[in-house]
């Protein structure tokens, strides 16, 4: 073999100088840098011990001059004895020691790559992402240890997976106006309705983040924006919202919370004008105002529930009420047979979280239907199965906003939770004969009575209770 001096081999390429060190017999010049595989070659053209390691060194070692020798001539072709493009494993192996997307910062060794995959084949750029989509499908790498590696620097990263990994925003022009009218949905989030009341397929959906920002309430015109759907979508989605009910969203946005209104006693009645007794006693010993915190208690099978659905019945003739109804925790053949249809239900084999979780949408949306000046009542059966933290949440709610609407609300339990303005307790001994109205009066009561009944009425009040205890 021709003698090559040491511009020759600085000149050759990274596949030269490995058919040089095998022809040469050198030990472990796949390893070597490419400056200690020159000094490796110049060694042992000048009679080097064939077994002597040469030490790799972050700087090249200084070169001897080199041996007087011929003209130097072109190397020779590689031999096809090994192959010499780089395995998987021995490309992973300097990455992972490197770590993780460290490759950009590891110059030499990205340098190092690059030259033998392009030795190796001239299309090289053209085949590589072809390989790792095969790789790929092989499998045995979880997909975040696939998503952490970084791919050597002269090849170009696969589009296709890029794509699926991070789907790209939709232009503007996809971007089209449109209005219509809100409908709620259990779960917080909504779809604008384009051709109200039936749904269609050109809905928008809004999300539940949205509609809590935007306190969003059924019966709503909204417009805005919306996206076309992506390929794991049915419905267009809302981007934003930028008008409701013929207003700017953020003048909507910014009117005053309901938490931060100021709350009277209840001072309007509700007047049933039926001819249950169990109601009618309700209505003059028991009122019940706009935006009272009422609980009907009383132990198991004293009628809590039977009661609720007849208050039920009559709250539905109310023409300017917006009525819910909410059964968490009760037997399931309780969940049919009601005046209207629940808004949410559970049975009871629910958890306490998730029966408290069926019931707090309900009364959020309530919230926002007395902010916007209507009278909201939520009847609850019951909130025996909740936390106790959560049934006082739902029920401290209930309040007559005095610049604003009213929000009611009527849960069954088996005792008073505290903070009630009306308190109606059941006898069960009477239920249990069956004698009608079965409303303990001395355990039962209203605060401020005079404000719904007038002085007289609470008078009159006051001396039923006072035969009850004689």
């Amino acid at each position: 073999m021709s003698i090559l001096d040491r511009s020759a081999l600085e000149e050759s390429p990274l596949a030269d100088l490995h058919a040089i060190a095998s022809e040469l017999s050198i030990d472990g010049y796949r390893r070597l840098r490419r400056p200690d595989l020159i000094e490796a070659i110049l060694r042992r053209q000048e009679g080097a011990e064939a077994d002597e390691e040469p030490v790799a060194t972050e700087e090249p070692v200084a070169a001897e001059e080199p041996v007087a020798a011929e003209e130097p001539v072109a190397a020779e072709e590689p031999v096809a004895t090994e192959e010499p493009v780089a395995t998987k494993e021995r490309i992973e192996e300097p990455l992972e020691s490197a770590g993780a997307l460290a490759l950009p910062a590891a110059e030499e060794l990205a340098e190092a790559v690059g030259e033998e995959l392009l030795a190796h084949d001239e299309r090289a750029e053209e085949t590589a992402p072809s390989r790792r989509r095969r790789r790929g499908r092989r499998g045995g790498r979880g997909r975040g240890e696939r998503e952490a590696e970084a791919p050597p620097a002269d090849i170009e990263p696969d589009d296709a997976r890029l794509e699926e990994l991070e789907p790209p925003a939709p232009p503007a022009a996809e971007e089209e106006t449109v209005e219509g009218v809100v409908e709620l949905v259990p779960n917080g989030s909504a779809f604008l309705r384009l051709h109200p009341p039936e749904p269609s397929d050109e809905d928008v959906y809004i999300s539940a983040a949205q509609v809590k920002r935007c306190e969003l309430i059924s019966g709503d015109r909204v417009s805005g924006p919306r996206r076309t759907p992506r390929r794991s979508e049915r419905f267009a989605s809302m981007i934003r919202v930028d008008t409701i009910n013929g207003q700017p969203a953020s003048e909507v946005a910014a009117a005053p919370r309901f938490d931060d209104l100021a709350a009277t006693y209840p001072n309007e009645r509700f007047q049933f004008g039926s001819q249950d007794p169990t109601v009618t006693a309700i209505e003059w010993l028991t009122p019940i105002g706009r935006g009272s915190r009422v609980t009907i208690a009383g132990p198991a099978r004293s009628g809590k529930t039977e009661t609720l659905r007849r208050l039920a019945e009559v709250f539905a003739q109310q023409p300017d009420v917006q009525l819910s109804l909410v059964l968490t925790g009760v037997r399931p053949e309780e969940i049919s047979g009601w005046a209207i249809e629940p808004t949410a239900s559970v049975s009871l084999g629910a958890s306490p979280d998730a029966q408290a979780h069926t019931a707090e949408p309900v009364v959020e949306l309530a919230r926002r239907w007395a902010v916007r000046g209507s009278d909201a009542v939520v009847l609850i059966d019951t909130v025996d199965g909740m936390p106790p933290h959560a049934a006082r949440k739902l029920l401290a709610s209930a309040r007559n906003l005095a610049e604003g609407g009213s929000l009611t609300v009527i849960a069954t339990t088996a005792a008073p939770l505290g903070g009630e303005t009306t308190v109606i307790a059941l006898d069960p001994l009477r239920a249990g004969t069956g004698r009608f109205p079965a409303i303990d009066l001395v355990a039962s009561g209203t605060i401020r009575p005079e404000l719904l009944v007038g002085e007289s009425g609470a008078e009159a009040i006051a001396r039923a209770r006072s035969e009850a205890l004689g």
